[in-house]
């Protein structure tokens, strides 16, 4: 039994959620592989072979492979994918979109965002946003997964010593082409990453409160912000700062959820949180239900004061 982790990488470094998928692998028992495919991915290569419970770090270097277009690595993974039985994927949005078409080829069925592994053919996942657990067993020959990342600890980037093969890069498919891409520049933590999350809710009003009130705290904590669906939808935050079902799913060290009602959608993306503190006036909102620690106050005197205290 052999399992290959297709590595998520910046051709230079290996990232976090590929060391959580590590050990969902090695739970599934048997050696575990690494695939770092890109252009120029070396240090990549070098540094998933550093991870502690890798065996092997297989490494396709080429053009087609450099920003990760999901029709040329779906190619470059089905290329080796004989040769396992499980393919684990980091269930971010390179994984999410590069697995399917995995499994399809394969002719067998995907099993996502696994929380648990019971055995090497049976898996824990969660449907209904979180509210039941579903476990999965699947007889197929070779099991694609998607890993929810936040399920699993990370494994030690370092302390290994894997061998590195080299592997040839498969053709452009000529299906999709890379036009560009606009990244946006922070010092501020990503928020998938980031060990505290500052997060406000609807209540907070306006685009100008949101700010005014979250960025100090965040400031202070060294803390990476986030935002409900409905202040996303209000156009108080951008897109990529939603955290829930159809946003980001987060597992910090702290959570703070300021002005966030707790619905079923957001609680999905953040419950997994070590210590999650709550500020809302409503005594009945849902977040109270799963906070460690909540206050039951008025969020534009509250978190004010909770700066200067800070």
């Amino acid at each position: 039994m052999t399992v290959l982790i297709v590595a998520d990488h910046d051709n230079a470094t290996i990232k976090a959620s590929t060391l959580n998928t590590v050990t969902a692998g090695k739970a599934c028992g048997g050696d575990v592989h690494v695939l770092v495919a890109g252009h120029n991915a070396g240090a990549a290569a070098a540094a998933a072979a550093q991870i502690a419970g890798v065996s092997k770090v297989i490494h396709a270097d080429g053009e087609s492979l450099a920003h990760g277009l999901a029709e040329n690595l779906a190619e470059q993974v089905l290329s080796i994918a004989k040769n396992y039985t499980h393919i684990l994927f980091p269930a971010t949005a390179s994984g999410k979109n590069v697995a399917p078409r995995v499994a399809a080829k394969l002719d067998v069925a995907q099993i996502s965002d696994i929380i648990k592994v019971v055995s090497p053919d049976t898996f824990e996942r969660p449907i209904y946003a979180g509210n039941a657990i579903a476990t999965v067993q699947s007889t197929d020959p070779i099991k694609v997964i998607t890993v929810r990342t936040t399920g699993f600890d990370a494994a030690p980037a370092t302390g290994g010593s894997a061998a590195i093969e080299t592997i040839a890069a498969v053709p452009d498919s000529g299906k999709s082409r890379f036009v560009g891409s606009e990244i946006v520049k922070s010092e501020r933590p990503e928020l998938t990453a980031a060990k505290i999350v500052v997060s406000g809710g609807r209540a907070l009003g306006s685009k100008e409160k949101f700010d005014e009130i979250i960025t100090p705290l965040a400031d202070k904590l060294g803390a990476a912000i986030g935002a409900s669906r409905a202040a996303v939808d209000a156009g108080y935050a951008a897109n990529d700062m939603q955290v829930g079902q159809t946003g980001k799913i987060v597992a910090p060290q702290l959570y703070v959820a300021v002005g966030i009602s707790g619905a079923i959608q957001h609680l999905a993306g953040m419950k997994d949180s070590k210590v999650i503190v709550a500020i809302n006036k409503d005594p009945e909102a849902p977040i109270f239900s799963v906070a460690d620690y909540g206050l039951e106050a008025d969020l534009f005197q509250a978190v004010p004061e909770l700066v200067k205290a800070l």
